[in-house]
């Protein structure tokens, strides 16, 4: 019997069309043309793509399949595949498997069926699907899923994988370009590297299908706090229950047949919250990985009678959930760019990317916020649990100080982190880091990468990485400019280093980012403080972000503004839905349960006084329950009117003002009305599950 170690190798990408099979199933020269082309050297034709997509083909039918896909990252933030079989009739009435060339490396989708903002109109349906040949293709049940960008007929970017692939040659282009200056010639690229940590709540399948708020929105809309939240500090790194724990190996194992390299796994600090991280990859096959683990999360927990909720804030009270994407620049030599080593005092090219991204940072600070702009991170971020709307940046005090040494001339030492004795003689002396971490940072250096803590937990890592990628590209052409004019390359780098190091100093936090006293010391250091997720979405088109997207050909004028107004309209979209959700059971379900305990009470009350008993808690509580009931009927109709007068708005940034500034208001009104009388109507009476039950009971 294999022992496990020897079931996970046998296991881990199984279905994936990875390199080694290719290896092994590709002609030697076909292999190394096709290698050199997901390099970016030498060009596909259709004969290479021929031999690629028979020997596709025969390897997804051993291993069951069908059908093949064009599986692609629409606007909408989820995945898009259209199926077709691979049989071909024959003339004699008969069928063969075939699959081409031409079949592989384009699909054709219905383009105005997905969100364009105004790209297409919806009788101009012709767009297509290209395959991304470096990200592997992989099969999953009975089809062949080739990872695919998405474009318009007129060729316009309408998914998310488009903008990120254009991004990694950008930042590769501009790393190069340092680098030789640097005098790293041997260099030929560099690949932006990425390891996005998923949090997630579980809960039982029965409570979620008896809350029509979950099912349509993903979060709860109604519920009175639990009488035990997470205030215990006991969930976090917890021992997993059993029932988790057998959830979990089920995802381990679908995730590593399709090559995810999922490792680490724990309770997180909310009850019923927990967390999965894999090892880095590239940052696209790794944005591909993280669509993939949403999408098996919540498959898998179907199977053990679960319900994955990936909601920035299923729950108020509790923690909500993000997106950790911890990112980096490696060299195609195996240099990790961020990595400072044991001097990074004396390691100029860490130092000359480190300041790199502290400028990026800071001079685009309000497009990271932007990437990170939905309406589930609105009601998570800034509150006791996840980075504020500010961004900054969390060195530790090594870096910390090296900036500070630089800003005053040049660097000269760095601290050095020891050892830790505990004192208890069967216990080893623990090295020591020469920096803590900061949990509460947005955008905080861990070692040998950056690690983006603002993501929420239902997005997309495209948007995200590819806004680092291109802003930190951005600057890094900055300064390969000034490097190649420099007569004395030394010289002028230590002069860029300081000037970056004293102008974006400000960035540069190491404190508590909930601490109100935060706040306004970043107004005093003139940092952006963007709550709103509409006030952030409206500052994707300023001139200069069109302009930086523009000089770095990741994204067009109308692209960058089709795109604005696709969020735009998924924000009011998504808070049209709740509202109308909450309509739905504040009506239906809410109101009605609350009216028959009201009219029980007041006939046991009759019953009570018939036999000459004044009992005044009965009266108090009947007139809390009425004037609650009160208070909820008139919500409900302020919130009725506020919705359709948010409908009628025409104009994708007017409308999400609308339903920011009535619509979310007035759903806080029924919403507080409805709580109060959760706390009072008989529990047997309540039609939905409570916190309690849903965040405790396994």
């Amino acid at each position: 019997m294999k022992n496990e170690q020897s079931q996970i190798t046998d296991i881990f990408g199984i279905n994936v069309f990875n390199d080694a099979v290719m290896r092994q199933r590709l002609p030697k020269n076909i292999y190394k043309q096709f290698a050199a082309i997901r390099q970016g050297q030498g060009d596909f034709t259709i004969r290479i793509a021929d031999v690629i997509a028979n020997a596709m083909k025969d390897w997804a039918l051993e291993k069951g399949a069908t059908h093949f896909c064009h599986w692609f990252q629409p606007m909408t933030g989820l995945t898009a595949e259209k199926h077709d079989s691979f049989i071909s009739p024959t003339p004699d009435g008969k069928t063969i498997m075939e699959f081409s060339g031409k079949l592989l490396v384009q699909g054709e989708p219905d383009a105005s069926s997905f969100p364009s903002g105004g790209l297409r109109a919806t009788f101009e349906a012709r767009g297509y699907t290209a395959w991304d040949c470096t990200s592997p293709v992989f099969v999953k049940g009975k089809t062949l899923y080739i990872p695919c960008a998405f474009c318009s007929y007129t060729g316009e970017a309408l998914d998310k994988k488009t903008p990120l692939l254009r991004s990694m040659e950008a930042v590769s282009k501009q790393a190069v370009r340092v680098l030789k200056a640097l005098g790293q010639a041997n260099v030929q690229s560099v690949t932006s590297t990425l390891g996005p940590e998923q949090e997630y709540f579980l809960i039982d399948r029965g409570f979620f299908e008896k809350r029509l708020d979950l099912v349509l929105t993903g979060r709860t809309l109604f519920g009175a706090p639990s009488p035990r939240g997470q205030e215990m500090d006991d969930h976090y790194f917890g021992t997993l229950h059993e029932r988790i724990a057998a959830y979990m190996n089920d995802v381990n194992t679908e995730l590593w047949k399709l090559g995810v390299s999922a490792t680490t796994q724990h309770n997180e600090v909310s009850p019923a919250q927990y967390e999965l991280a894999p090892v880095f990859t590239t940052v696209n096959v790794a944005t591909d990985h993280n669509q993939l683990t949403m999408e098996t999360l919540e498959k898998v927990a179907l199977r053990h009678h679960f319900v994955c909720l990936l909601n920035e804030k299923p729950f108020v009270g509790v923690n909500g959930s993000g997106k950790h994407n911890n990112w980096s620049m490696v060299t195609d030599t195996g240099v990790n760019l961020l990595d400072p080593g044991s001097t990074p005092h004396e390691n100029m090219v860490f130092l000359v990317f480190l300041c790199a991204v502290i400028r990026a940072v800071d001079k685009y600070a309000k497009l990271l916020r932007a990437s990170v702009a939905n309406t589930g991170n609105e009601h998570r971020l800034g509150a006791n649990e996840a980075p504020p709307a500010i961004v900054s940046v969390f060195l530790g005090d090594q870096l910390n100080d090296i900036l500070e040494q630089l800003a005053a001339g040049g660097a000269k030492s760095s601290q050095k982190g020891g050892e830790l004795k505990l004192g208890i003689s069967t216990l080893p002396p623990l090295p020591k880091d020469c920096t803590d971490r900061n949990r509460t940072s947005p955008f905080a250096f861990t070692g040998n990468r950056f690690e983006f803590r603002m993501v929420g937990s239902t997005q997309s890592c495209s948007g995200p990485s590819f806004v680092i990628n291109t802003i930190v590209a951005d600057v890094l052409s900055e300064i390969a400019g000034a490097l190649e004019k420099a007569r004395d390359v030394r010289k002028e780098t230590h002069k860029l280093l300081k000037k970056i190091a004293k102008d974006h100093h400000r960035v540069v936090f190491n404190g508590d980012n909930y601490a109100d006293a935060w706040v306004v010391e970043a107004e005093k250091r003139g940092l952006p403080n963007i709550r709103s997720t509409v006030e952030s979405l409206e500052t994707i088109t300023e001139k200069e972000h069109v302009t930086l997207f523009k000089k770095h050909k990741v994204l067009t004028k109308q692209e960058l503004y089709a795109r604005t107004e696709i969020l735009l309209e998924g924000y009011s979209g998504s808070i049209n839905i709740e509202a109308l959700t909450m309509l739905n059971i504040a009506k239906r379900q809410i109101m009605p349960a609350c009216i028959e305990y009201s009219g029980r009470l007041a006939s046991s009350m009759g019953i009570v006084a018939d036999a000459g008993v004044v009992c005044n808690s009965m009266q108090t509580i009947l007139e809390k329950v009425c004037g609650l009931i009160d208070e909820l009927g008139a919500g409900i109709e302020a919130l009725e009117t506020t919705v359709d007068k948010a409908q009628s708005i025409s104009k994708p940034n007017m409308q999400a003002r609308a339903y920011r500034d009535t619509v979310i208001p007035a759903m806080a009104t029924v919403r507080q009305a409805a709580d109060a009388l959760e706390m009072l109507v008989d529990a047997d009476l309540w039609p939905l599950p409570s916190y309690a039950e849903m965040l405790f009971l396994r």
